[in-house]
């Protein structure tokens, strides 16, 4: 399915799916800096805020691939008109919500309308910039956007939350859906419903408990241990998801997607590039809200505008990524480079201490950054560039999939890291060892309850508990850089090997 590109204009086209992509993003993270709020006006138990974020994710996650698919297969401006409208009253439903329950629900029709919304606007993007070049500033530019909601998130998000009440977060974000929805139709021409081809339906119910398995088991995981019955139970129900559904795809005459893709390395190779590099930003996100907030006393929308560097330094290597990319120097070389400045970035925090200055913060969040742009925007137009356009909808599907399993991984792996390391410091602790049981039991569950136990202690004692408590989380946060750092450079290493340079000539130029 194709839209008339003789009628569209594409700098309006994709100012209106930027926009778009720019609430998704700005949705990721604007609720994290809310989570205190929430635990204490609507006394929200650590099991509730934990499902208010991940119910987004996991919603997300199981029907992305179905929402790409349907784009391409009844049209993608009114799947996108269909997903900002349902995005709007889903977050006009979250910011009334007065109950953890009901704004769990809501967060997961969110998650539900940003899989129809997300997808969509890659393919018409790959649908309206048809040459490589155009095409791989645009996803540049996209991929940029990425960058920009990491940081507005939480600025916007700390803003909102000294002005008004914690709905506001949810409430901010509808106009930006329906300005996108009411300039849609105005400014992205129509693309007729493909009637000749139908709908997959067993490909797109494989599809959802595929990947819905996947990312509720990553998340259960570091709660119910890596090695546990149901955590084992979820990998294999997903592993045999994903065996029927190649299964199933490569014998069906219009499958959901062209399984075979992934036999070509400029897909699958740029696809798992991807992962490695979203397991890294969520990982780190995870650790550095924490340290900002908690250890060096930040509040939400100074944490935001510290992260600055980050979306910035983002930004500019997607743009600059997909530049190099389609010369001479090549994605390979590209991705390659980006993978280590994200293996340094994160090996430079490790040796870090817990009395880093923010000039120093500062530079790291640049390395960071710059990696992740020269290495998601560049591996996202490798991976855009061998997909037909009748499915640039389910590859775009695949390439946001790769992104939110990669970071669903990196908070839980390097979490689990973390949390281990910490409650092994603590239980070393002599200090921490005279308090009663169940002060010791509180300080081990995170480190926001280990401050407040040290805060709590007597004088005498509330020193050396609280240098204990820094003690664990230092310890932490470096295991857990240590991983990241051994996860990037094994990408790559496996980018170096796998990942062609350029297209091979027997694929069409897009």
């Amino acid at each position: 399915m194709t839209v008339d590109t003789r009628r569209a204009q594409p700098v309006a086209v994709l100012a209106v799916v930027l926009v778009a992509a720019l609430a998704i993003n700005v949705e990721t993270t604007i609720v994290n800096v809310a989570l205190p709020t929430l635990n204490s006006t609507l006394g929200a138990s650590t099991r509730a805020l934990q499902w208010i974020v991940d119910a987004y994710n996991l919603a997300f996650a199981a029907l992305v691939l179905a929402g790409g698919t349907v784009g391409d297969k009844i049209g993608r401006r009114g799947t996108l008109i269909t997903g900002l409208v349902l995005f709007a009253l889903s977050s006009v439903g979250a910011a009334l919500c007065t109950a953890t329950g009901p704004l769990i629900a809501m967060r997961a029709a969110m998650g539900m309308a940003s899989a129809l919304i997300y997808p969509t606007t890659l393919a018409i993007i790959t649908d309206t910039f048809r040459d490589p070049r155009p095409r791989a500033a645009a996803i540049g530019v996209w991929g940029a956007v990425t960058g920009l909601g990491v940081a507005i998130g939480p600025i916007l998000g700390g803003a909102l939350l000294e002005a008004f009440w914690w709905g506001s977060l949810f409430l901010a974000l509808a106009p930006i859906a329906l300005i996108a929805a009411l300039a849609a139709p105005v400014v992205i021409p129509a693309s007729p419903p493909d009637r000749q081809s139908r709908l997959d339906q067993g490909g797109l119910v494989l599809s959802v408990i595929m990947l819905g398995t996947l990312v509720y088991t990553i998340i259960e995981a570091p709660d119910r241990g890596w090695a546990s019955p149901p955590t084992l139970a979820g990998f294999a129900i997903a592993g045999t998801a994903a065996a029927s559904f190649a299964w199933w795809e490569r014998r069906q005459p219009e499958p959901l997607i062209d399984v075979t893709l992934f036999t070509n390395l400029r897909f699958s190779a740029a696809s798992g590039a991807v992962t490695v590099a979203f397991f890294a930003l969520f990982g780190f996100i995870f650790l550095i809200t924490q340290f900002m907030q908690l250890i060096q006393g930040f509040g939400p929308l100074g944490t935001g505008v510290r992260v600055l560097p980050v979306a910035l330094s983002i930004a500019v290597g997607s743009v600059l990524g997909t530049r190099l990319a389609v010369t001479r120097i090549g994605t390979k070389a590209v991705v390659f480079v980006g993978l280590l400045l994200l293996a340094a970035a994160f090996g430079w925090i490790a040796a870090s201490d817990l009395g880093v200055t923010y000039p120093q913060m500062a530079a790291q969040m640049v390395l960071l950054g710059g990696g992740l742009g020269l290495t998601t925007a560049p591996a996202t137009d490798s991976i855009m560039g061998v997909v037909r356009p009748e499915q640039a909808g389910a590859g775009s599907a695949v390439n946001d999939a790769t992104r939110q399993i990669g970071g669903t991984l990196g908070v839980a792996v390097i979490g689990s890291v973390f949390s281990t390391f910490y409650v092994r410091h603590l239980g070393d602790s002599a200090a921490l060892a005279v308090l009663p049981a169940p002060a010791q039991s509180a300080a081990r569950d995170g480190l926001a309850q280990g401050l407040a136990v040290a805060a709590q202690s007597p004088p005498p004692l509330a020193g050396a508990v609280r240098s204990a408590v820094d003690t664990a989380f230092a310890s932490g946060m470096q295991a857990g850089c240590q991983i990241a750092t051994a996860v990037c450079l094994s990408g790559a290493l496996f980018v170096l090997a796998a990942l062609p340079a350029h297209p091979r000539p027997a694929e069409p130029a897009r």
